[in-house]
């Protein structure tokens, strides 16, 4: 056990909280299998959690996977990972005691063969296992399982190099160095369609990207991560793609401002993030939407409050806003409660203020058939109180799927596609690894109401066309 009193040196970090957790689970995707299969343990009054599934992803892929993940922080199963998440007194002790143990452990998390998707316990010696010289990221356990995956590799390789190093420097995130100081806005958001007018914003995106290269963060991390430190030229890209994904939450939640016509500007908003986990709420802090506030500078007030079963306490855990909140920022809470219930407790007993707009982030809906039940009661309520709402996905096939459901519950769509904000920086599906990488909101689908409602009404290509103008 680690005393919690015990003195940090220049050698040793004792990690004591659930946000050292995050680094160490990098399969992010919500996993399409179905939560049947999940074991009855993980099931709580809540229902299925998304972990529980995807530790089940891992398995199926690579068997034995999550129990090397759980073995590296000292946990024994699945309840203890949740509770070490949920902060409670099975998360108090990870057992990792170094900045380069922690680096250590994340990396034997990748440690299996892409081509026979052995584990190190599975040979006969586990130092055979070799990592690609080209990606630095996958493993094999012979030269001749190496010769055979090639022609797949090859394909995926370089992307595979960008992941290996990206998630390296997330831990930036962690420590507070990223995301960078971002400038104000100097251009009317409907003027930006991307990422690349965003950075033409940055007029000291030098500046900023060298005092990050030269924090002691950056040199704790290149000096544990048992790997190379990358070119200054290839760390400063890395860079921008890892705070393209800290922001791609708040630019989205701006786009689908825009989306539905709504002017922050005149009046002052509500959002709520549906489906929030700790993906969304681990170590977040009350700034973590201050870019939506440059987005909109002079806004009437912006509220944006993150609602879920597996919302994760912290700094945000505070009540939502009853009245109107300050002019100008963003005033960021948080809730753990299934959506539909906080709507009864909340929202109609006038307790919270009722949204302008409805985001959620990879609600995985689509994955399973839990899941699907469980956000079944939102999606209705969203529907038939016809809010706003914006839903993000990671690849074009979850796209596929997510349109069919919202179609057969017949929810009038008002547009979908690729999202001009989605994160840049590549995720490796960690257990398959020699797949096309995903991006964090890759692509979105917009709806309001039911379909039969939006034709009684006025002409749908008019409210289709109307809800499409920016007002600024």
């Amino acid at each position: 056990m680690i005393d919690d009193k015990s003195k940090k040196t220049n050698n040793d970090f004792y990690f004591t909280d659930s946000s050292r957790i995050k680094p160490l689970i990098m399969d992010k995707s919500k996993a399409n299998v179905c939560s049947s299969q999940c074991h009855p343990a993980d099931k709580g009054p809540d229902g299925v959690h998304t972990d529980c599934l995807g530790f089940f992803s891992m398995d199926s892929n690579v068997p034995g996977l999550s129990n090397v993940i759980l073995a590296n922080l000292n946990l024994k199963d699945q309840m203890e990972y949740r509770s070490a998440l949920e902060g409670t007194k099975y998360g108090k002790d990870f057992g990792i005691h170094s900045h380069r143990e922690m680096f250590q452990k994340i990396e034997d998390t990748f440690k299996f063969c892409a081509e026979c998707k052995k584990l190190p316990q599975d040979l006969i010696d586990p130092a055979a296992l070799r990592r690609c010289k080209r990606c630095q990221n996958v493993y094999y356990c012979s030269v001749s399982c190496q010769k055979v995956n090639w022609p797949t590799h090859k394909a995926f390789c370089k992307k595979l190099q960008l992941a290996a190093i990206d998630r390296l420097v997330e831990w930036l995130v962690f420590t507070g160095v990223l995301p960078f100081t971002t400038c104000a806005w100097t251009r009317q958001p409907h003027e930006l369609t991307g990422w690349g007018d965003w950075l033409s914003m940055q007029e000291n995106l030098e500046y900023e990207l060298d005092k990050v290269l030269k924090s002691d963060p950056m040199r704790i991390l290149w000096s544990n991560a048992g790997k190379p430190r990358p070119e200054d030229p290839d760390l400063k890209e890395s860079v921008k793609r890892v705070t393209s994904e800290f922001l791609s939450r708040p630019l989205t939640i701006g786009f689908g401002l825009k989306t539905f016509g709504f002017n922050p500007l005149k009046q002052p908003l509500t959002i709520h993030v549906v489906g929030a986990s700790h993906t969304e709420t681990l170590n977040a802090r009350v700034t973590d939407m201050d870019e939506l506030a440059r987005m909109f500078s002079g806004n009437q007030g912006l509220e944006v409050v993150m609602v879920g079963p597996e919302v994760v306490k912290g700094d945000i855990s505070r009540p939502p806003l009853k009245a109107l909140g300050p002019k100008g920022k963003v005033y960021l809470s948080a809730h753990k409660e299934f959506y539909h219930i906080f709507w009864e407790s909340m929202v109609e007993t006038r307790e919270a203020a009722r949204p302008d707009l409805v985001v959620g982030f990879h609600p995985g809906f689509h994955a399973s058939q839990g899941l699907a039940e469980g956000w079944l009661p939102t999606l209705l309520l969203l529907r038939d109180y016809r809010i706003p709402s914006l839903f993000t996905f990671y690849n074009d096939l979850e796209l596929k799927y997510s349109l069919q459901i919202l179609a057969e519950l017949e929810c009038h769509i008002i547009t979908s596609g690729a999202n001009p904000w989605c994160s840049l920086k590549p995720e490796q599906v960690q257990s398959c690894p020699n797949k096309l990488p995903v991006y964090c909101n890759g692509y979105y689908i917009a709806f309001l109401g039911a379909v039969e409602e939006s034709q009684e009404g006025e002409d749908v290509e008019e409210e289709e066309e109307q809800l499409s103008h920016w007002p600024l």
